[in-house]
């Protein structure tokens, strides 16, 4: 499970460029990467928006950081397994060997109970069916998705109550998981979602996993790991929620919610609640947020394709590389105060290809309630009202900024009422 503190997060997101997804993402993102995965760890322990400034101002200090940060990853990797970092090497293996696996057909009205470690080939067509993991603490189980389908009315397809990691694989056969009616709590548990898990999940293998839900389609009330597979989500709730972090590396995830794409937050501890994306496929179209976590969206890669209310909100939201594009009709990009772990919003674009187009109305392409730094990539906005807000200061140190056909030299303050300024005010 990821620590709270987020200096761990960032020395993690370090490891996963160097250990982890490093084969699915190009030489150039994961240098850019690297290099500001620095700027996250100090803005942890110090305030936020001055750090970031210093980082893009100054090559010796962030040459000196990055020293600093590389050493403690190092030794964080020596002390424990590849089980310590983002991501293992069994999250990362699409393919588990199966020679020892045991298989669970799959029957109607029926609940199959797991409740020791191993590996379980799940095969069969039913209705009414719950596959229930209830083992030791210390367990890691493995579930693979033989082409299953299986039709609930109020219980989750997949129900982890207990276990160190749980794994759900996908294989070549195209596996469908749907819950119709109204979720039905166990005890003191709401379960929410057709995959609903209470310990750590990893999402992982080469197939199709389509899931419709009444609520939910994937939660975790830990952490959630993503690193390949295709997923096809229609929910009327959220498509992936988890309570502590969101990690993904790779995999296509085709979304459709009527609430959040993708969250993540815990109402019990606002300093957690972060998302990792270094790669991927995204497509996204959800009634509120595509992707919000209460205190770190970070973006070091993928293609995303995002249309939603707004697309991207957390406290601090930074952007190191990827394609994304977002078609929003409130803010394209938010940073709002809703984390302890932040004493000020911030949004950082480092590097990468960012378009956003907004609708009319008091819409923000990109809003920060507190600071916003560009410091590369390149920002290409159309925006009927305004383009840049922000309640604190504003900072352009590299890249390329376009708003409505135009590049800027600066960023521009929202000014609200002028319409026909497209945001382009006072500077």
């Amino acid at each position: 499970m990821l620590k709270r503190r987020f200096t761990v997060l960032a020395i993690s997101a370090f490891l996963l460029i160097t250990a982890g997804c490093s084969q699915q993402s190009t030489e150039t993102s994961q240098e850019s990467s690297r290099k500001n995965t620095v700027v996250t760890t100090a803005a942890i322990t110090e305030e936020s928006a001055d750090t970031a400034s210093k980082s893009s101002a100054s090559e010796e200090e962030s040459s000196s950081s990055a020293d600093t940060a590389e050493s403690s990853a190092s030794a964080s990797s020596s002390e424990g397994s590849g089980e310590d970092e983002v991501f293992s090497k069994r999250d990362l293996n699409q393919t588990p060997d199966t020679s020892d696996a045991k298989t669970i057909t799959l029957s109607d009205n029926s609940t199959k109970t797991i409740t020791e470690e191993g590996i379980y080939i799940l095969t069969g067509s039913a209705s009414e069916c719950t596959v229930k993991v209830e083992a030791a603490k210390e367990a890691k189980v493995q579930l693979i998705l033989d082409g299953i389908t299986v039709t609930n009315t109020s219980t989750p397809v997949i129900y982890v109550v207990s276990a160190d990691k749980c794994f759900v694989t996908t294989t070549d056969k195209e596996s469908t998981l749907s819950v119709k009616g109204e979720f039905t709590a166990d005890g003191e548990t709401n379960t929410d979602a057709v995959i609903f898990s209470k310990d750590d999940l990893v999402l992982n293998g080469t197939g199709t996993l389509n899931i419709t839900s009444s609520a939910n389609a994937i939660s975790g009330k830990d952490d959630i790991k993503a690193t390949g597979g295709t997923y096809n989500l229609k929910c009327t709730n959220d498509g992936i929620e988890a309570n502590e972090s969101i990690s993904i590396c790779a995999g296509t995830y085709n979304i459709e919610a009527s609430k959040k794409g993708i969250q993540s937050s815990n109402d019990e501890d606002t300093s957690t609640g972060t998302i990792l994306i270094t790669g991927g496929t995204f497509n996204i179209t959800a009634g509120t947020d595509s992707i919000q976590g209460t205190t770190l969206v970070q973006i070091d890669g993928g293609t995303l394709t995002l249309n939603s209310s707004e697309g991207i909100e957390s406290t601090y939201v930074k952007i190191n590389g990827g394609t994304i594009d977002i078609t929003a009709s409130d803010d394209g990009i938010n940073a709002a105060a809703k984390s302890s772990a932040y004493s000020t919003p911030t949004i950082e674009i480092n590097d990468g290809k960012l378009t956003i187009v907004m609708g009319q109305g008091d819409t923000d392409a990109i809003d920060a309630n507190g600071d916003i730094y560009v410091n590369g990539g390149t920002i290409d906005i159309t925006a009927q009202v305004s383009s840049f807000d922000y309640d604190g200061k504003a900072e352009y140190n590299g890249g390329t900024i376009i708003i409505n056909g135009s590049q800027v030299d600066s960023i521009p303050q929202s000014m609200m009422g002028d319409p026909g300024m497209g945001g382009m005010g006072r500077h």
